[in-house]
């Protein structure tokens, strides 16, 4: 008989589903404990923090740039100002294809075609849905060509900003100097936080170096965001009365400049399109009244951004437009030194006044055939020391030269400003130089070439040679001549203005001390010579001065760029221009009661009294009143 086996153990099944309901419930229970646990730690124990991280996550803090701070001249009127521009801008996450849409782009000439690589970078490196700047000003030609075109173009539009503006173009362009978009090496030497937002800065002059005045300070605002970050608008009251407060922006301090717009005009229109520089001063005081460098650029193409090729156009040019030859350039500063020296060899006992010297055209050293040249080849014959200063004799320095020697050439030319940085408030301004034993035997190693040849003293003597001096360095010297021997730093900014309180901060004439001429007669000499240049029977610059409403004194001077064999005659017709003489004067007036000095250079011009005293006349007769009207 075979035993049957129940098919169901019910009793067993029962057990099995009991211990597993009690375990589901039992971790239902943990799991919905753990959430409630979980929820009460949010919402109640860290309500707080949480809601901080959350309202962090709304808000986004967005930088407000400053607007910068104007520039004007002496008289009040703006020479740098910030205009409401129109500039296109391309949202790459809203741009289905990128490079075809830069190259729709630059076949309508809104942009150039080689920065379409520089805005590819741009497009892919940025969050996405930041806007990338394609131009920074358009034009109203082209902001109707584009408008016609917007439909073709989703994710690019034209936006309002303000852009720096120079009304007065290539007028300023060294003096002023020009902002130009932040870069890299801008960063390092920037503080982050005051420039957050800041696309432009100060490059060069003006704008460079009161950058921390005119910047101002950044300040910020609190935008809604969406979890990707893109802003959306606060569509109720609640929401905004919910916003942290925003900080405005500080607007940059105004400068008020020493220059002076009329004759900043006049003295870029007497270069005549010439290579050369003009620096006026007032030399009371040091204040810079002029400032020309020429040939020079339009600032606003740095401002407004241009094109890879532009830059590169002005860049090579070989005219040199972006070089600032008023503080930059240094040139022999030629027989413009010739009242210094005559100062320093009465001083030291090397001439006196009644001393004469037979001017035959030439100068030759005892036991040397070598003949150092006067510039006129027949001689000026029986010269004294005011002769040789009105006449510009070189022969008659060419012979005192072995008397006062490089050392104390060396020492009343450096005691007048010549070879060390005048102080000028602006960066960038080179020393020039002045030769001396010493800096011979520091600056070359070959110990023949550290030796000092009495040759190299007889050029030196009239300003050849190693000699190396500037434009503002020259205006200096004959601001220090007319006011006999008191110096002043020179500067163009002559006050900073708060622009919220109008409050202005002046800045004061510095005096740089006095150079000590022990007998007052000796300036009186000097100076009556240099008058005789342009006022005299027989000066170099008559042609000049002569029939002048005022009295003047200046001083001629050219700077030879090439050498001239012995025995060779210089045939300016038959010398490349550029490498013709440079034309140099100094001159200041009225002599009695000094208010303006001038320095002048036309490179490769020849001649200082034929080509570049004219000039520097030109530049007094408009400061004084009696310029011509036409020119304004």
């Amino acid at each position: 008989m075979s035993l049957l086996s129940p098919i169901k153990d019910h009793h067993s099944e029962r057990r099995l589903f009991i211990g597993r309901a009690v375990a589901a419930s039992v971790i239902s229970f943990v799991l919905l404990g753990t959430v409630i646990a979980r929820l009460v730690q949010l919402q109640v124990f860290d309500h707080e923090l949480f809601t901080e991280k959350s309202q962090g996550n709304r808000l986004r803090i967005e930088a407000v740039p400053p607007i910068r701070g104007l520039v004007f001249d002496r008289k009040g009127r703006v020479i740098a100002e910030n205009l409401p521009a129109y500039q296109l801008e391309l949202v790459p996450e809203q741009v289905g294809d990128i490079d075809d849409t830069l190259q729709r782009l630059a076949a309508l000439e809104l942009i150039e075609s080689d920065d379409i690589p520089r805005f590819k970078e741009l497009s892919r490196s940025g969050q996405q849905f930041k806007p990338v700047t394609l131009k920074f000003s358009l034009t109203d030609e082209e902001i109707a060509n584009f408008a016609i075109q917007r439909p073709r173009f989703p994710g690019v539009d034209f936006q309002p900003r303000l852009v720096r503006h120079y009304p007065h173009g290539e007028l300023f362009a060294h003096a002023v100097g020009y902002v130009g978009a932040v870069s890299t090496n801008d960063l390092q030497r920037l503080d982050p936080a005051r420039y957050a937002g800041t696309s432009h800065t100060g490059k060069t002059g003006i704008e460079r170096s009161f950058e921390n005045d005119l910047h101002g300070g950044a300040g910020f605002r609190h935008v809604i965001t969406n979890a990707t970050g893109r802003q959306v608008p606060a569509d109720s009251s609640e929401l905004l009365d919910s916003l942290p407060m925003d900080e405005a922006s500080s607007p940059g301090a105004n400068i008020y400049t020493s220059l002076d717009l009329d004759l900043q005009r006049v003295a870029h229109a007497a270069l005549d399109g010439r290579r050369g520089s003009i620096v006026a001063l007032d030399p009371t005081t040091g204040e810079i009244l002029a400032l020309v460098s020429a040939p020079a650029f339009d600032p606003n193409l740095f401002a407004i951004g241009m094109s890879s090729g532009q830059y590169n156009e002005l860049q090579n040019n070989p005219d040199r437009p972006l070089f600032n030859r008023a503080v930059l350039g240094t040139y022999p500063p030629g027989s413009t030194i010739k009242p210094v020296l005559a100062l320093a060899a009465l001083e030291t006992g090397a001439t006196n006044l009644t001393r004469k010297t037979v001017c035959i055209g030439y100068f030759q050293l005892e036991g040397n055939e070598h003949r150092y040249r006067d510039w006129r080849p027949e001689g000026h014959g029986p010269v004294d020391l005011n002769d040789a200063i009105g006449q510009s004799c070189d022969v008659y320095f060419y012979e005192i030269s072995g008397d006062l020697g490089i050392d104390n050439m060396h020492d009343y030319l450096t005691r007048f400003g010549l070879g060390s940085q005048t102080g000028i408030d602006v960066l960038g301004e080179r020393p020039g130089l002045v030769p001396s034993r010493e800096w011979k035997r520091n600056n070359f190693s070959d110990r023949d070439n550290q030796r000092w040849y009495h040759g190299e003293t007889v050029i030196a003597s009239i300003g050849q040679g190693f000699m190396l001096s500037t434009p503002l360095q020259l205006a200096t010297i004959a601001a220090t001549l007319s006011t006999r021997g008191q110096r002043y730093r020179p500067h163009m900014v002559a006050a900073i203005e708060d622009p919220l309180s109008g409050e202005r901060r002046m800045i004061h004439p510095e005096s740089l001390g006095h150079v000590q001429i022990s007998n007052a007669f000796y300036w009186d000499n000097v100076l009556e010579a240099m008058h005789d240049v342009l006022q005299g029977p027989q000066g170099t610059a008559r042609a000049t001065g002569v029939g002048a409403p005022y009295e003047m004194a200046g001083k001629s001077g050219t700077a030879q760029i090439i050498s001239i064999a012995q025995g060779a005659t210089y045939n300016e017709e038959e010398i490349e221009e550029r490498q013709r003489d440079h034309a140099l004067f100094i001159s200041f007036a009225p002599i009695s009661d000094p208010r303006i000095a001038v320095a002048v250079i036309v490179e490769n011009g020849s001649s200082g009294s034929g080509v570049a005293a004219p000039i520097a006349k030109a530049v007094m007769d408009e400061y004084l009143g009696f310029g011509d009207d036409t020119t304004k």
